[in-house]
Order: structure tokens, then C-alpha cells, then sequence
């Protein structure tokens, strides 16, 4: 099964690792945000 990313908002990578935390850990959107933040990704969630 291939996954198409086009016309997404971020790089599929970080769509990955998104995926990866909201699967692993209980963690709301502001705790997410914050995470990769400190990976060097500018994901301002609050639109």
C-alpha cells in the first residue's frame, strides 16, 4: 500500500513522525507541537 503526500502541508517525514507520537504516546497537539519544535520543524497548528 503506497501513501500519496502530494498537496500536503508538511514534508512526508514529518507527517510520519506526527503519525508516529499521536500512535505511541498520549500526547495533545500543544505537547506535539512543542516536540517538533525542538526537531527544527515550524509547524504553527493553531489555524
Amino acid at each position: 500500500m503506497t501513501i500519496d503526500f502530494q498537496g500536503t502541508h508538511f514534508p512526508k517525514r514529518v507527517m510520519l513522525h506526527a503519525v508516529f507520537f499521536y500512535v505511541r504516546y498520549p500526547v495533545s497537539y500543544r505537547d506535539f507541537e512543542e516536540i517538533i519544535t525542538e526537531r527544527g520543524v515550524d509547524a504553527d497548528m493553531r489555524h
